[in-house]
Order: structure tokens, then sequence, then C-alpha cells
């Protein structure tokens, strides 16, 4: 619902700050948690997106989309809200994030089953995304494999590391 905006962003936020430092340093960190917690309420209001709560918390979040746009803080382009074609293009598995004292306990892993069954119910083959590093473990355990790294600027000129990322749809 539109009405968590503000409490899925401050769910991302506390994400990349609790896990980010595991994988990356002080000044990556601070930048993925300018540019990539901007919660995208087109997968809001596409109801593709999940969250987990525990205790009047949000703990979890993370789905899939039917549109063009692969991953927050990539740059708006004019193709970004434009509808997949289910039969030859991929959906897409966006913005996951788990608050740092609720990982390994297979909230993400509920989220991408929940996405995997809701976009195979649309008729798409595959889903794609683009991992930044601490996501990786989590989709080659659920059995996403690994297409080619590649840098993500990010506006403020910072790179970081992602892993661009494929699981078919196997029906």
């Amino acid at each position: 619902m539109r009405s968590d905006v503000p409490r899925i962003a401050e769910l991302m936020r506390r994400s990349v700050l609790e896990v980010f430092p595991h994988f990356h340093d002080e000044r990556e960190t601070a930048a993925a948690a300018e540019y990539l917690t901007e919660p995208d309420t087109v997968l809001i209001d596409d109801r593709t997106y999940y969250v987990h709560e525990a205790d009047g918390q949000l703990v979890a979040c993370g789905g899939w989309s039917k549109r063009d746009k692969l991953y927050t803080g990539s740059g708006a382009t004019p193709t970004d809200d434009r509808l997949l074609d289910p039969a030859t293009e991929p959906a897409r598995v966006r913005a996951m994030f788990v608050r740092g004292d609720w990982t390994r306990r297979g909230l993400g892993r509920a989220i991408l089953a929940r996405s995997e069954q809701a976009a195979r119910a649309e008729g798409f083959q595959a889903l794609v995304l683009m991992a930044t590093l601490p996501g990786v473990p989590l989709y080659r355990s659920f059995g996403f494999r690994e297409l080619r790294r590649i840098q993500v600027p990010l506006p403020n000129g910072m790179v970081l590391d992602g892993v661009s990322m494929e699981y078919p749809l196997r029906r």
C-alpha cells in the first residue's frame, strides 16, 4: 500500500546500512544507502511488491516487476514503465531488502518464491535481476545463475559491483 512507502524506505536504508558493510567500504555503503533505497511505487501499484512484518515493524521487502526497469538507481529511461512481453522477455526481481537482524531466516527466499509463482502465473518464462553483492548468496542458493559481473554507476560517481543473474521458470 502507498501508505507503507515511508516504512519501506526506512527498512531499505536500515538494511543497506546494516548489511552492506560486510561487502562494501564505508563510502560505497553510504552511496548505496542514498541512491538504492528509494521505494518504487510502480511495484506497489502493480501489487507485485511484498513485505514481511514482525511486531509491527517491516523486516523484509522485495518483489518482481512486469515492467522494463531493472533496478533502482539505474537512472530513469523512457521505457522504465513499459510492460514486458511475458512470451519473449523475463520479469524483473526488484528491490529486495532484509533488515540485518532478520537475515538468514528465509524471508528473502519466501519473497523470491512468491515472485516466481506470480510471474509464472502471468506467463513469464524467466526472472532476471541485478544483484548487489549482499544478495548474491541468496540468489545463487535459490537457483539464479550468474550471467555477468558489471560495475553499477551511481549518480554521485561511486561505482558498486553488481551481478546480472537469471532464473528460468520451468513449467
